[in-house]
């Protein structure tokens, strides 16, 4: 992108590309920028022509499989070389899931208590090393347990080391920050580029992860002088990633004895994480002792317990930095251990087999997507941002992240103590989700589509290949123009053939029968998005028409059952009344509600509207009049509060003032909420220059000045005479002028 950049301000500007002098630097630093007018070098032609054909490529793509969505799909769908790889990724994460059969196991672990170094009694857990597949099994071992001795038969001791990660690349840091910190793929670059762009740190887009020999000399300086040099054991790293390019250094502060730097939140924290993870990359390895105990059972010989414990003996890079995983198992390897030696007998207080069930795959998060494309060479460090947001684009609707309650879900404990074995039912919540990356029905039935007449697109490695290719016009080994007629005569080929032969894409599936009308029930993406319909044209003629439902949130066309589909007509439901005002219940845009006469109160997220009976509805009713309720008042007017779809309110006339956090709304005082409302009426003041209501039109302060609202529309200001129209300008501009600005505008 950067030699294109150049080449193309050579011929803007008229200048012979052989002979003009481009300089290169990877951080905003006086040295750097020094060096680099040292040593000038000439456009290197090879990459731009990689660059311009990686753009022709994309859009073509992209162009022409956007036009086919929207005759065979929707208008306005769009479809593209790597965006679509990415939805087909989530997709089918997503059918694993769903086809994923969980299977049960029991897992036993037995507690034993023993002393400590100051005699105290603590409890030592071992974990049987076989699991059992069903109850009747681990009741059987337990039962063999019953009269059983346990012994220590060996003790292990080993050194073992954890090595620091290296420091950051684009895609690493995504990942890491979205672990750590709970920033999005986009959240995360936008706050490097202003560290990078103020200076603070080196270029935020690569794929490298290694450190010029300046910062190794000068993250070792630091570390010494900081911990002892011990501590330092300076290292280079190597990409393991096949298709990296290693344009840039990894990324790392530009001056690593800077603990902190000036700008907002997200920066500084973003910073402390690049500044912490480069200097844990030129640190010594953590050194620690791993003790692994095999107890005996007398009852069953050549059978054990295990018990693990890590003790750190020199803590190393840990010092500065730990790095973040996904998706944390359950940690089995414990801590420190109680002093111990073979042959001691234990005392066992109790031995439980739990039952534990199989996991499905997770779904992905923003950084985990990122990772998967990484692994499989698709696509650039500077693109990975931009595909996640394009594929969550509102407009395409492809992909969403969500959180997602889980269900509950039984498991049986059986326990021997004393000689008894106790059985115990117990429940817990499993598959709940937190920002995850869920293909909505859009996107299920657009990337089968591409992935039925378009394979080799979709495929993962030809994906790849693509990006070898472009990599070889970097190096000059192949003409970029072939390159691309190699490609697109076949692709064009194929985007006509399907254009004419290829069937409307719906995803319909047939679920069964409607009991009562007998008719077809079916399930399929339309226009308007994904319905159930009862009733093909065929079997209602031309006379009938056909019932449609919306689904509802969390509701796919791939997994709904005929009886959640016949469910959906069964809302609005009618209930008695309440105070002689009917209630109703049913699903909206924005989840499910109650509604009182013409009064719609919003039920809480994940509530099954059909299992709403009348007494819920009325104490719902209830707190929406006790909220209703004025508890105040600000210039003889009332004061009420409530919970709305942004979060806590106070509202004055008509008035709506967001709570902050540091206010209960159950406990928010008339005098708080008055200070409140003053606030709010003073920023709505300095908000409107002038208004005219019943045209619906405003002249307002923004950030960048005064601007015209119509409605929803919002209008630039031009200048007038030449100058710019500030606040006080705008206070003399006539309806008559308002109105010309905005007639000019619309054309």
């Amino acid at each position: 992108e950067g030699e294109a950049i150049s080449w193309h301000l050579c011929r803007v500007l008229d200048l012979d590309e052989k002979q003009t002098k481009r300089i290169v630097f990877r951080e905003i630093t006086k040295p750097a920028i020094q060096q680099a007018i040292e040593t000038p070098r000439h456009v290197d032609v090879n990459l731009v022509n990689a660059q311009q054909a990686r753009r022709i490529l994309d859009r073509l793509v992209g162009f022409e499989l956007s036009e086919l969505l929207w005759r065979k799909v929707k208008n306005k769908l769009s479809a593209g070389r790597v965006q679509s790889v990415a939805v087909k990724l989530i997709v089918e994460r997503e059918r694993e899931i769903n086809q994923f059969d969980s299977s049960a196991y029991f897992k036993v672990k037995a507690h034993f208590t023993v002393k400590n170094g100051q005699g105290k009694d603590v409890e030592l857990v071992a974990t049987y090393t076989d699991n059992f597949n069903s109850e009747p099994e681990a009741r059987a071992f337990l039962e063999k347990l019953k009269a059983s001795q346990y012994t220590i038969h060996s003790i292990e001791v080993k050194p073992a080391y954890r090595k620091p990660a290296p420091p950051f690349t684009t895609s690493t840091l995504q990942q890491e920050a979205s672990r750590k910190l709970g920033f999005s793929v986009s959240r995360t670059m936008i706050a490097a580029q202003r560290l990078y762009e103020a200076g603070h740190i080196t270029y935020m887009r690569t794929d490298s992860t290694t450190l010029s020999n300046l910062a190794l000399s000068q993250i070792a300086g630091l570390v010494e002088s900081q911990y002892g040099k011990e501590y330092v054991k300076t290292r280079q790293f190597r990409s393991k990633q096949e298709l990296a390019q290693e344009a840039h250094e990894a990324i790392r502060p530009t001056y690593v004895e800077n603990e902190s730097v000036s700008g907002d939140r997200d920066q500084v924290r973003l910073y402390d994480l690049i500044r912490k993870r480069a200097m844990a990359s030129q640190m010594a390895d953590a050194r620690l002792e791993k003790t692994i105990v095999d107890i005996a059972i007398s009852n069953l010989p050549g059978k054990f317990f295990e018990a693990e414990g890590e003790v750190l003996k020199f803590d190393g890079f840990l010092k500065v930095y730990l790095e973040s995983k996904d998706d944390e198992e359950e940690d089995d390897h414990g801590s420190m251990l109680p002093p111990l030696k073979v042959g001691q007998i234990l005392s066992c207080n109790f031995i439980d087999a739990t039952q534990r069930y199989t996991k499905p795959p997770a779904r992905y998060t923003e950084a985990g997507l990122v990772k998967k494309l990484e692994e499989l060479g698709i696509g650039r460090p500077s693109t990975y941002a931009p595909t996640i947001t394009k594929i969550m684009e509102e407009g395409r609707g492809y992909v969403v992240k969500d959180s997602r309650p889980g269900v509950e879900r039984p498991y049986a404990v059986l326990t021997l103590v004393n000689g008894q074995i106790k059985s115990e039912s117990k429940s817990e919540i499993t598959g709940a989700t937190k920002d995850r990356l869920y293909p909505t029905d859009m996107g299920m039935v657009v990337s089968d589509f591409l992935s039925e007449h378009f394979e080799k697109i979709m495929d993962y490695g030809f994906t790849a290949d693509i990006e070898k290719e472009f990599d070889q016009i970097a190096s000059g080994s192949r003409e970029w123009r072939s390159m691309l007629e190699h490609f697109y005569d076949p692709f064009h080929e194929l985007v006509e053939q399907t254009l004419e032969n290829a069937n409307r894409a719906t995803g319909e599936r047939i679920l069964g029968t409607d009991p009562a009308s007998g008719l077809t029930v079916s399930a399929r993406v339309t226009r308007f998005g994904p319905v159930i319909q009862i009733g093909s044209r065929e079997e209602v003629g031309e006379e009938g028409k056909p019932q449609f439902a919306n689904l509802r949130t969390g509701m796919s066309i791939e997994t709904v059952t005929l009886d959640e589909a016949l469910d959906l007509f069964k809302l609005p439901k009618t209930m008695g009344n309440f105070r002689d005002q009917e209630v109703t219940v049913g699903v909206g845009r924005f989840g499910p509600y109650v509604k009182w006469g013409e009064t719609f109160i919003s039920l809480p997220r994940g509530t099954d509207p059909l299992k709403v009976d009348q007494e819920e509805a009325e104490r719902v009713i209830h707190e929406r009049i006790n909220q209703d309720a004025p508890f105040g008042s600000y210039q003889g007017k009332p004061i009420t509060k409530g919970k709305g779809r942004f979060g806590p309110f106070v509202k004055w006339e008509d008035l709506y003032v967001n709570v902050p956090r540091k206010y209960s709304l159950d406990t928010i005082t008339e005098k708080e909420a008055i200070e409140l409302i003053k606030a709010k009426v003073e920023k709505e003041n300095n908000r409107y220059i002038q208004q005219w209501p019943e045209q619906k039109l405003s002249i307002e302060n923004g950030r960048w000045g005064p601007f015209i609202r119509q409605g929803r529309a919002i209008i630039k200001i031009p200048k007038i005479d030449g100058e710019k129209v500030d606040a006080e300008k705008a206070k003399s501009l006539t309806l008559e002028q308002v109105l010309t600005i905005v007639k000019e505008a619309q054309k």
